[in-house]
């Protein structure tokens, strides 16, 4: 094998790849990126048994072949090569020279033959969307993805399409997210799938805030995400997810308006006496046109006051402090919706005008006595 191709696209492409390998695996070749030169192009593989990518980029090919590569000792490598072209060669005992100016590297690599193969999409069904739609639909759930193991299907969020309209839901028995768009396929098949959350994290680290299109293709197993010249392959999540239709309250008594980043800042000037070790609640009196905070933990005690549209009759509700902010900052508009009966019933965060259509519901925690 060898080929020279510009060392920042090869750069680029090893980053994106390596979101797929293993950190720390007893099977060193987890860690690694298969190589494979032909034609005109090279691509680059990884696959941790649990997610896969594949990227193609161009390069000038003299002779074909693969190879096997550690992906953190190849990158940087690469980073800190001093010319703009590489050329990389090996030999049939698949030991790799790279060169770059006056740099000069040889590494051991393994056959490609001992790299797992990557699990074949059938291609049963499939829709588009563009990047920067899906992106933001990503960001603004995800978040909410649950990450206690115990129950899989819920480290993953729900895909469903219906007519043009495509609903993406993340729940974690504390919170939900949900996010819905129409797409320009009015045709879009009646679908529903549920994609796992670290790979929802990497298809957002890959896509861009452009207009291209992106390829969803579901297999019985697995489903792969196209973008470009970057393919990723994940499974799909088994097993009954929440009816979400049914848990979120469809009325409320109170619907109160507020600014979001208002809200933030004083979430966030209550929380500082709050740790990871002295956990405790905020509270919220939901007064007329303000929101009073206070937290007490044994740091000390915090309040603030933060204005509102509307009189919730005083209501009180504790949040997690990390759950309540991170529904805030995802939230895609400026004002807000709160919507609440009482304080042991959940908080709904909606659209004021419905200019961009999602919810988010936060399950309030119990108040003791202590906590003001």
């Amino acid at each position: 094998m060898k080929f020279t191709c510009e060392k920042f696209l090869l750069l680029a492409t090893i980053i994106t790849a390596s979101r797929a390998t293993s950190s720390k695996s007893p099977v060193p070749l987890l860690e690694g990126l298969m190589l494979v030169a032909e034609d005109n192009y090279i691509r680059i593989s990884a696959y941790d048994l649990k997610t896969g990518i594949v990227t193609e980029m161009p390069a000038d090919v003299e002779e074909g072949g693969g190879v096997v590569l550690n992906a953190r000792l190849f990158g940087e490598i690469i980073r800190k090569a001093p010319g703009q072209y590489v050329t990389i060669t090996s030999n049939s005992g698949y030991v790799v020279m790279i060169t770059s100016e006056l740099s000069e590297f040889e590494i051991l690599g393994s056959p490609p033959s001992d790299f797992p193969e990557l699990p074949t999409v059938e291609g049963l069904d499939s829709l588009e969307i563009k990047e920067s739609l899906l992106k933001k639909m990503i960001s603004q759930t995800n978040f909410a993805v649950s990450d206690i193991e115990s129950r899989p299907i819920y480290t993953g969020a729900l895909f469903e399409t219906k007519g043009n309209e495509l609903t993406i839901v993340a729940v974690d028995g504390f919170r939900l997210a949900l996010r819905r768009e129409k797409l320009d396929n009015e045709d879009t098949q009646t679908l529903s799938f549920v994609v796992p959350g670290s790979a929802l994290t990497e298809v957002e680290r890959i896509i861009s805030d452009g207009d291209n299109i992106v390829t969803i293709t579901l297999g019985s197993k697995h489903i792969m995400f196209t973008i470009g010249e970057t393919m990723l392959v994940s499974r799909r999540l088994e097993g009954e997810f929440l009816n979400y239709k049914t848990s979120i309250p469809q009325s409320s008594k109170y619907q109160l308006i507020i600014d979001k980043e208002e809200f933030i800042a004083s979430v966030e000037r209550v929380a500082l006496i709050i740790s990871d070790k002295l956990k405790s609640p905020v509270r919220c009196t939901f007064g007329e046109n303000s929101i009073k905070l206070t937290t007490a933990s044994e740091l000390g005690k915090a309040s603030d006051e933060c204005s509102m549209e509307g009189n919730g009759d005083d209501v009180e509700m504790g949040f997690n402090d990390r759950y309540l902010l991170e529904a805030l900052r995802a939230a895609p508009v400026g004002k807000l919706k709160l919507e609440l009966t009482t304080g042991n019933t959940p908080c709904l965060l909606t659209s004021v005008d419905n200019e961009e259509d999602f919810t988010y519901m936060i399950l309030p925690v119990r108040l003791k006595t202590y906590d003001n």
